[in-house]
């Protein structure tokens, strides 16, 4: 793994840095999918370790990664863990190995950890299930790029056909008065061919209570879409930009847009909870199918074996996890930014973009995110919005007075 630098952990620690424990943990419960996204960073991009993986988890590694997590969570006195069921798609493996994972991690974690289980689904399965999960009460996510043209323009099967007519079905009976508490939100990726407004309009349809919009993953040395790198050029805020202002100037909140709430949320001192943008430590971790324990899967996208820590729960804790410099390159926030990075104003806002959006062969992820120009063109349209917002509103209460 490629690093920022020569990342000395004991010194960091002499020094009063403590890492944080894992809150997510993120099980790759099967390791194929009934897709074939020609963007997914798991099979089209760098990394291609899926293909050695099995194709399930075992019940029995499920209980050993179960005894894992809850001894993690006991060490450092979590009262709560978010279990993430991924893949490839999760739901091709069936009830049986679904409820025993959700089963198994709240066992072993007992009544003193709440354990709050979710899954990651393309949706095209998910109808079949939901009675499942709503047993076992976990919440569910979905990708959906946009309407049927949008989304059926990456989203397809193997044989060209688009997904979008099976995803929206599911997401009806989803979004229904029986199912709608299991609704957490929907996963976009961004092509800017799509019009943001006709994509933005056709996720609300869906009544989601959150839209996660996702940057296409790429790099300095593999570059996204119509990004080229060190161009001043910001089609992806532009894209953004349209849909903030649709976003933020409705008359009422008609859905959470979770990187607009994040910027937000860090222009106004607060702290980030996700990894696309901010300086708040990492705290989530992967399980593959084997049991191998990994950073997160997208970094897949930067090359061959870059999430790889070398470490399996069979013999290894969560916290032998922590020890790593890969990961404590995840968890101390600035220190770990460029030197360009670090003099950018918005930097403790940016976090230097998502990790894996950093990586130049030869010199790692010491490097400002490829979508650099995008970053701050929308961070510092959005502050520009929300600075206006406070002064008019102020203007009005003194006015009151």
């Amino acid at each position: 793994m490629e690093w920022p630098g020569t990342l000395d952990v004991g010194a960091l620690i002499a020094a009063g840095w403590r890492p944080t424990p894992f809150r997510e943990f993120v099980l790759k419960i099967n390791s194929r999918c009934d897709l074939a996204c020609d963007y997914c960073y798991m099979y089209e991009m760098a990394d291609q370790s899926w293909r050695e993986q099995p194709h399930r988890m075992s019940p029995a590694l499920v209980e050993r990664i179960a005894g894992r997590i809850a001894e993690h969570a006991r060490a450092h006195g979590l009262t709560a863990v978010e279990l993430v069921l991924h893949g490839g798609e999760p739901l091709l493996v069936g009830p049986e190995l679904i409820a025993h994972t959700v089963s198994s991690v709240r066992r072993a974690a007992g009544p003193s950890i709440n354990v709050r289980a979710s899954v990651q689904t393309n949706g095209v399965r998910l109808g079949p299930y939901l009675d499942l999960f709503d047993e076992l009460d976990v919440q569910v996510g979905v990708s959906l790029d946009g309407d049927a043209a949008a989304h059926d323009r990456h989203r397809r099967h193997s044989n060209g056909n688009g997904s979008h007519a099976a995803v929206a079905a599911a997401l009806g009976r989803l979004g229904s008065a029986r199912f709608r508490h299991l609704f957490s939100g929907l996963l976009c990726t961004i092509d800017v061919r799509n019009p943001p407004l006709v994509t933005y309009e056709a996720l609300l349809e869906h009544g989601p209570p959150r839209i996660d919009f996702l940057l296409p993953h790429g790099n300095w040395t593999s570059p996204p879409p119509v990004r080229v790198p060190g161009s001043p050029a910001t089609p992806y805020a532009d894209w953004l930009i349209a849909v903030f202002d649709r976003w933020y100037g409705a008359p009422r909140q008609e859905t959470e847009v979770r990187l607009f709430s994040e910027i937000i949320q860090l222009l106004l001192g607060g702290a980030s909870a996700s990894e696309a943008v901010g300086l708040s430590p990492v705290g989530m971790v992967v399980v593959e199918t084997d049991g191998s324990i990994e950073q997160s899967d997208m970094l897949k996208s930067a090359y061959d074996g870059a999430p790889a820590t070398g470490l399996h729960v069979s013999r290894d804790s969560f916290d032998d996890v922590l020890s790593l410099p890969s990961i404590a390159a995840r968890q101390i926030g600035e220190l770990a930014l460029s030197a360009e990075c670090r003099s950018c104003p918005v930097h403790r806002v940016c976090g230097g973009g998502l990790y894996a959006h950093r990586y130049r062969a030869g010199r790692g992820f010491a490097n400002p995110s490829v979508y650099r120009p995008d970053l701050f063109r929308l961070i510092t349209h959005i502050r520009r919005t929300v600075a206006a917002d406070l002064d008019a509103r102020r203007e009005t209460v003194l006015q009151e007075k």
